[in-house]
């Protein structure tokens, strides 16, 4: 088969979020399994000079895009063996910025959508499916169904679109968006992309793609519920014979703690007592107290009310009163910044907050740490704590999307589990959970290391993921078939009738 991924973001080029990680390894499963896999993504400003120097130039022409005229370059370059398009335009990527600033988000993908689609006749190759993620590229399949099915080359593609995010849809004005598409006064109606009197990328690629998937089966179900379904619940049930959840999976190469270049020391299961050398060093890097004795917790989170930070708030003192340490690596909201600004000030020695994109201080908080924080109000899926889990770092995780499916508690009577959950978004059970766990480190650190090698032993790759996905692609190429098959055994209509 044929596929091709079309996002707005991938490791190693360009990474906000846990996007870019998915469409970053996911694709690699898939080569595995001997599919001709193929990503295509925007060439932003923010991809570093070394890759653009190895990349070439395929082609260039243009698209219109409504009554604009625009050019679209398209680089080429293989890595890890597969090969990766690059939609080149200044206008619209050449930003100091990915996401958000200039106030034509919804032109900006429009035009990466039509290009993508533009693109497939020019590079000579027709993939079978092309599989869209987040709102980005949610207008793909409307426009492949509405305005490119009916040639030759795009007859039997077919499409697959994975909801990231739901709560981010892209909606933006429709008369703005029509006049970017020309798709019709048919395709701003309820049945299609309106939205509350908007026009929503999102609901696009849920009502016209032929497959919908999300990033874990909990999250699957949750979406179809009035609190989690960002009031498009009525369209997941709706379409619930065509919504498969698929857990995420993450890079098991990239975070690997038994050869991971950039912490203090490697480890392994049967290494585990290795661990603590990292502690002491993130300790020292940080300014923290140095002391092995001294239970860590990390969040490595986008700071946002999404993730739960409004319950650290409330419990704060309380935390910082067990004695731990509290080490937090993210960017986002002005208030979470303050919060945690103040805690570092408040609790000098114990809290170190860094408000920063830092691959490299990831890998040492994941190696470093003893306890991973994630109090989520939602969570699609989450990959944070399953490289906590890979790394030994044990999770404390609300029981939502994909950390119910990924965290299991601990359970003091059978000692199965993997980590420390909590059901009710609720501070005080987070502030419950969070002394136990705590007290669990100080009193039977036996239980609390075996907790955290039974972790390390899980699997977390994408390779049972990927097999759903493939057979997820291989039932929408066959149903191709079976149209096409059908249609080219119609009977001829009689002109004379």
């Amino acid at each position: 088969m044929k596929i091709l991924f079309a996002a707005s973001e991938c490791v190693p080029f360009v990474k906000t979020g846990g996007l870019a990680d998915v469409v970053g390894a996911l694709p690699k499963e898939i080569l595995k399994a001997g599919e001709d896999v193929r990503i295509i993504l925007p060439l932003y400003k923010a991809i570093d000079q070394s890759w653009r120097d190895q990349m070439e130039h395929v082609l260039y022409f243009y698209i219109n895009l409504g009554w604009r005229r625009q050019y679209v370059g398209i680089m080429k370059l293989v890595y890890s063996g597969i090969t990766f398009y690059f939609v080149d335009n200044e206008q619209y990527f050449g930003r100091d910025y990915i996401y958000g600033m200039g106030g034509d988000e919804g032109e900006r993908f429009a035009y990466f959508c039509r290009a993508v689609l533009e693109s497939l006749t020019k590079i000579d190759w027709i993939p079978d499916v092309i599989h869209c993620h987040d709102w980005q590229t949610g207008l793909i399949p409307i426009l492949l169904k509405a305005q490119y099915k009916h040639l030759e080359l795009y007859k039997n593609i077919r499409s697959v679109y994975t909801i990231h995010n739901l709560q981010y849809q892209g909606l933006f004005p429709i008369d703005m968006m029509e006049d970017l598409l020309y798709l019709g006064p048919w395709a701003y109606t309820s049945e299609a992309l309106e939205f509350f009197g908007m026009c929503s990328c999102m609901k696009g690629g849920i009502v016209f793609a032929d497959e919908v998937t999300t990033v874990s089966p909990t999250y699957s179900q949750e979406i179809q519920t009035a609190y989690y379904g960002e009031r498009l619940d009525g369209l997941l049930r709706a379409r619930v014979d065509h919504l498969h959840g698929i857990l995420n999976g993450i890079d098991t190469v990239a975070y690997d703690p038994s050869t991971d270049p950039h912490i203090t020391q490697t480890y392994t299961a049967e290494t585990y007592d290795r661990k603590v050398a990292n502690k002491l060093a993130l300790q020292r890097e940080l300014g923290l107290t140095v002391d092995a004795e001294i239970p860590m917790i990390a969040m490595i989170t986008r700071l946002s009310g999404q993730k739960g930070l409004d319950l650290v708030e409330c419990v704060l003192p309380e935390i910082m009163n067990t004695g731990a340490q509290l080490v937090i690596l993210g960017m986002g909201e002005s208030r979470y910044v303050d919060l945690f600004s103040w805690a570092q000030w408040k609790y000098p020695n114990q809290v170190s907050a860094n408000f920063q994109m830092n691959n490299v201080l990831s890998h040492k908080i994941y190696a470093g740490a003893d306890l991973f924080l994630m109090p989520s109000l939602f969570e699609p899926c989450g990959l944070s704590q399953l490289i906590s889990l890979r790394y030994g770092t044990l999770p404390v995780t609300r029981e939502t999307g994909g950390l119910r499916d990924t965290v299991l508690a601990y359970n003091e009577y059978t000692g199965d589990g993997n980590g420390f959950t909590f059901l009710y978004y609720n501070a005080h059970d987070m502030l419950h959970v969070i002394e136990n766990a705590v007290r669990m480190f100080h009193n039977q650190r036996d239980i609390f290391n075996g907790l955290a090698i039974r972790a390390m032993k899980g699997q977390y790759g994408w390779d049972q993921s990927a097999k759903q996905y493939i057979e997820l692609y291989e039932m929408v190429k066959k149903r191709a078939e079976d149209e096409a098959a059908a249609e080219a055994n119609k009977p001829a209509e009689n002109p004379a009738e």
